[in-house]
Parts: C-alpha cells; sequence; structure tokens
C-alpha cells in the first residue's frame, strides 16, 4: 500500500508541476512577489498532494520564533519537504542554490524569478563575493533567507559537519538567525520513491542575537538544531516510522522536488 501512495503522489506531483509551470508562465513578467505567490501555490499543492496521497501530515513549533520581515533561518535538512514547506510558512523565502539550476527549462526560470541567490559551487570561498551581496539585497527587500549549514540532506541520526558559510553571513548581516530542527527524513527521505505516514515536526528554535564571534556561533548554532532535531526524530510518531531513517533500497527519485533540493544541496557555501 505505500508503494502504491507514493506512487500516486509521484504522478500527481508531475501532473501538478507540469500544469502549473505552463500556466504560471504569465507571472515571469510580473513583479517578484507575485511570482513567489504563484510559487506558494505549488508548493502548497505539492504538501497537500503529499497527505492526501502518502498521509504525511505536518505541525509546527516555536510559532512565536517565526521571523516576520528580513531575517537569516539555519535549517536542518533532511528531506526535499522542507524546501516547500518555507513557502506556506514564510512570507518571502529565498534560497541559496547552484547556478547550474537556473538552467533548467522553466524551473530554472521561475527560480531566477523568485529572487533565490544562484552561487558558483565549483568556486569555493569566491563565491562569497556573489552570496553576500545576494543576501544583503534579498534582505533589504524584506525576504527571509534560508541557508542548510550542512549543504547536504543527512539522513535522521546522521551527523553532517557544519560549514562556515552561514557564520560569515552571521557576522557581515549583523542580524539574528533563527535555528530550524525538524524531522522529515524519517517520513520523506532523500531521493526516496516511498514515503512513509505520519506527522512531521518543524520548530523553530529562538533567534541566536548578532555579536558572538564566527566560531562560537557555529557551535552554539550547530548545537541548538542537532539537539532539537534529534529530539524530535525521538518522539512518537516519529518511531513509527525509524524504518525510514536506514531506507529500503527503492530507486532514486528523480521528482521536480528532489531536483530542486539537489540544487539547494549543491548551493553550499564553505
Amino acid at each position: 500500500m505505500i508503494a502504491f501512495r507514493s506512487a500516486a503522489f509521484a504522478v500527481l506531483a508531475l501532473l501538478w508541476t507540469t500544469a502549473l509551470c505552463i500556466a504560471f508562465v504569465p507571472f515571469l513578467a510580473t513583479p517578484r512577489r507575485h511570482t513567489q505567490r504563484a510559487a506558494a501555490v505549488w508548493c502548497r499543492g505539492l504538501i497537500t498532494l503529499v497527505r492526501w496521497c502518502c498521509n504525511i501530515d505536518w505541525q509546527v513549533d516555536g510559532r512565536e520564533n517565526l521571523p516576520r520581515g528580513a531575517a537569516l533561518l539555519a535549517a536542518k535538512h533532511q528531506s526535499a519537504w522542507e524546501t516547500l514547506i518555507f513557502y506556506i510558512l514564510l512570507d518571502d523565502p529565498v534560497f541559496v542554490l547552484k547556478r547550474e539550476l537556473l538552467n533548467v527549462p522553466l524551473l530554472g526560470w521561475y527560480l531566477k524569478k523568485t529572487g533565490n541567490i544562484a552561487i558558483d559551487r565549483s568556486a569555493g570561498f569566491r563565491a562569497m563575493k556573489t552570496l553576500l551581496p545576494g543576501v544583503e539585497a534579498a534582505l533589504a527587500e524584506g525576504a527571509q533567507v534560508i541557508v542548510f549549514p550542512e549543504g547536504t540532506r543527512s539522513p535522521p541520526g546522521v551527523h553532517t559537519p557544519y560549514h562556515p558559510g552561514i557564520a560569515a553571513l552571521y557576522a557581515r548581516m549583523n542580524v539574528p538567525v533563527t535555528p530550524v530542527a525538524l524531522n522529515s527524513g524519517l517520513f520523506w527521505g532523500r531521493k526516496r520513491f516511498l514515503k512513509f505516514p505520519g506527522t512531521i515536526t518543524i520548530e523553530f528554535l529562538p533567534p541566536i542575537p548578532p555579536g558572538l564571534e564566527r566560531a562560537g556561533f557555529l557551535g552554539e548554532l550547530e548545537l541548538q538544531i542537532e539537539e532539537a532535531s534529534t529530539r524530535l526524530c525521538a518522539l512518537p510518531y516519529g518511531t513509527a516510522a525509524s524504518a525510514c531513517s536506514t531506507p529500503p533500497q527503492t530507486p532514486p527519485s528523480s521528482s521536480p522536488m528532489e531536483t530542486m533540493a539537489d540544487g539547494i544541496d549543491d548551493g553550499r557555501i564553505h
């Protein structure tokens, strides 16, 4: 039944994505915020489809810490799911992603129009020359910039060292950083076709105020996110799907959501 439900979601998600990519072409000629609203419709549709087809629901803890207006967020990254949910929870989310993703027909046009910050990953630390002004411009427009400091999706229980790029942004932008923990990987694994029923929890932790030195900030950020994510993965509704932390060897998924998540993964900042 799980395989059938997952297949139904894959088919419906592809149809939904294709239909909206075509229908929303006129938004490419409108202001950026209008295209952001169109992107939110796409994301909300996918979140609804995965609930209907795969019985994956979600809840938010720490709503009082949801940023309003310009903000930096550093989030745990386990699944393509979180690249969708931020469009529902935030007013104007902007991601850091690899430059090559902008060359994907239609999808790349929308990613560029919505203001996402594309960097050349092969440039290494030189990519900061593109990243810093891009983040500054996004914050000046009141956007919420989301960074995944691990630089890749990690299965629940797997620790990936955080890249220092988020610390450079923290020091340069002089704004609070909101840590975000979650347990999405229990139910929707990286590049996994099978989706397991349950309730994903995303938790917004209290912002870390500006003023810390870089190493101290990065250590505190990693500690808060990892401790909270470990706690969320141990909740009763998480243990029911704990088999997903070591997912079965099913064929990898190549859905539009996974393609976008791959691009955001490869937009890591060192």
